[in-house]
């Protein structure tokens, strides 16, 4: 059986459209392929994701900076980091392409996980340093407990004693999922942020907050 073809969307340099290049952190293909998979990286070009779609088996969406929001009736905040145009445009078209083919895998990272929210309809708690108490939990990359609310995603372990498991994550966010719209929650952080979400009707769709890589 061929190896899987997974593509990964990447960013701009240092967040900008104004750098005039792309960068991903290097472990994201890195784990793909000491996951048996063949890794490539999908540049910003909206008009090619049925194409994408075509080739790829599965899909990563990676972190960035923050959606913009008004496409969705929700102000984007004064606070927020605005992500590239361009880019939420293509991760967009990635997903509607994803869910014509429900059966193939998508990953959100971060920022995917935002951009699956908002699509299945949901909202965005976007500046938690005005809203949360424990803001500062969730950035800097740091470890934070994760509680998970389902038995059957795919976040599961499948060992039983597993489950009681001290599960620790790492965390660098402004931003978070307030609702998740049609999406299911499966985990949530220690002190109540939604962590992770999932389409229950589909074999792996996959929301996280964390940055697995």
């Amino acid at each position: 059986m061929p190896f899987p073809i997974i593509g990964i969307s990447v960013d701009n340099l240092d967040n900008t459209i104004a750098s005039g290049k792309y960068e991903i952190g290097t472990n994201y293909s890195r784990l793909i392929t000491n996951a048996g998979g063949v890794p490539i990286l999908l540049p910003h070009e909206p008009q090619l994701a049925s194409q994408y779609a075509r080739l790829c088996q599965g899909f990563v969406l990676s972190g960035g900076v923050d959606p913009r929001t008004e496409v969705f009736g929700q102000p984007t905040h004064a606070r927020t980091r605005p992500l590239d145009p361009r880019r939420q445009a293509f991760e967009l078209a990635l997903l509607e392409q994803a869910q014509r083919d429900p059966h193939k895998p998508v990953l959100g990272v971060c920022l995917g996980m935002q951009l699956m929210a908002l699509r299945a309809g949901g909202r965005l708690d976007q500046y938690l340093p005005e809203s949360f108490p424990q803001a500062d939990v969730h950035s800097g990359r740091k470890l934070h407990g994760l509680v998970l609310c389902a038995t059957d995603s795919a976040l599961a372990p499948e060992d039983p004693a597993a489950k009681e498991a001290n599960l620790q994550v790492v965390s660098h966010h402004q931003q978070a999922v307030a609702d998740p719209g049609s999406l299911r929650v499966v985990a949530r952080s220690s002190d109540g942020l939604i962590e992770a979400i999932d389409d229950p009707n589909r074999p792996f769709y996959l929301g996280v907050q964390w940055h697995p890589e």
